[in-house]
């Protein structure tokens, strides 16, 4: 009759020790599971414009990251600077759409050729720098990569730590 309790208690043992494994498993997935970043902000890492359609002196205004990203393919009287980003034979700004000041969003005045801020009345060139008002700092360029007629935001390319090396990336 031991053997039989004794039997049996090492079955319960085993029984009990497997469900704390399976159960230790799953917490360890499921805590795993809760430190990954949601598809959601994944995906939001990298954005991919395709720059083959932008007009000259038109803004366009992109999403990376919950921040607008000013796009604007520049015309030939616009002063050639060395923040542009050259995408084929074109010469763009490409910058993060908020003002160095306090975050707003500035405006685009295509007469003009420049942005201006309505927060504080900062302004800004079509190159980004600051030219006027309270704005410490030219726009921010955002971390780019050029693959042919498209921009990969989130990753640093060759012309963005060359931009970077020049000291012109805040």
């Amino acid at each position: 009759m031991q053997e039989n309790e004794k039997g049996r208690r090492d079955f319960m043992g085993m029984a009990l020790g497997a469900c704390a494994a399976v159960g230790g498993v799953g917490a360890l997935y499921a805590a795993k599971r809760s430190w990954d970043p949601l598809p959601s902000v994944a995906a939001a890492g990298f954005t991919e414009i395709d720059v083959s359609g932008a007009q000259p002196n038109v803004l366009n205004v992109e999403k990376w990251r919950g921040k607008p990203i000013f796009v604007l393919k520049k015309t030939e009287d616009m002063e050639k600077d060395e923040r542009d980003v050259i995408v084929g034979k074109d010469r763009f700004l490409i910058a993060i759409g908020l003002c160095t000041h306090l975050g707003c969003i500035p405006a685009y005045k295509d007469g003009e050729h420049k942005f201006k801020c309505a927060c504080h009345g900062g302004e800004f060139d079509a190159s980004g720098h600051q030219i006027f008002g309270p704005p410490p700092s030219p726009l921010v360029i955002p971390p780019f990569k050029v693959n042919g007629t498209k921009l990969v935001l989130g990753e640093e390319g060759p012309e963005y730590k060359k931009m970077k090396d020049a000291g012109l990336i805040a």
